[in-house]
Order: structure tokens, then C-alpha cells, then sequence
């Protein structure tokens, strides 16, 4: 399960942020983006990041991920679609050269830090 070490990453990303002069800081909330792509079951990744947050600031956080659709483009003809299947050859003009623009996203786009006092 490669969730695990992804959370641990978001776990270390996120303390790392958190900036120094904050007196008890607590994560109220940790905003993602994961391509369908990345290959990250969400129910997953939110278990694992309970398990890791655990006596962290990010204890009790939100972890809000926003899944991003896979789009494609064709080189040959540039008609842009979303791909449902994980078949990328283009829908109109069947050509193999394609690009994939979004689909393999896994960033963490904000953090909101709560101060005690």
C-alpha cells in the first residue's frame, strides 16, 4: 500500500511548512490534488494519513482531495478529451500520439494552520 509512504511525505511536507514563530500550531485542514493517474485510492490515503498524523500537528486534520480527470490531446490532429478507459489513442482521428495534460497530479495545493492563543 504506497498510500502509507505518500501520507508519511504529506505528514513531513506539512511540518516542514508550518512556519516556526507559530506557538501550537494545529493543521485544521491539508488540500490535495491527485490525478486518477497517480494511482491513490482516496479511502486509503485518508486511513494511512490518521495512522501517520497521530501526535503530529496534522492530528484531527482534513484531508480534502480533489481527484483530477485525465485529459489528453492528440499531437496529430489536437483534438483535447478526457480519457475514461486507459486507452490512449486519440477519438478522432485514432492516432497513438497523445499527450496527457492532467491525470497524474499528486501536490498538496494548500495548508491551513490553525494558532493556539
Amino acid at each position: 500500500m504506497h498510500e502509507m509512504g505518500i501520507a508519511m511525505e504529506i505528514i513531513k511536507i506539512v511540518t516542514d511548512s508550518i512556519p516556526k514563530h507559530l506557538k501550537n500550531p494545529k493543521v485544521e485542514k491539508i488540500n490535495l490534488k491527485v490525478g486518477k493517474l497517480a494511482a491513490v485510492v482516496p479511502e486509503s490515503l485518508r486511513f494511512c494519513f490518521e495512522v501517520v498524523s497521530q501526535n503530529t500537528p496534522a492530528e484531527g486534520a482534513l484531508l480534502h482531495i480533489e481527484e483530477i480527470p485525465v485529459n489528453a490531446m492528440c499531437q496529430s490532429c489536437s483534438y483535447s478529451w478526457t480519457a475514461i478507459e486507459p486507452v490512449f489513442i486519440c477519438e478522432k482521428c485514432n492516432s497513438g500520439s497523445v499527450d496527457l495534460l492532467t491525470g497524474r497530479e499528486l501536490d498538496i495545493v494548500s495548508i491551513e494552520v490553525e494558532e493556539d492563543g
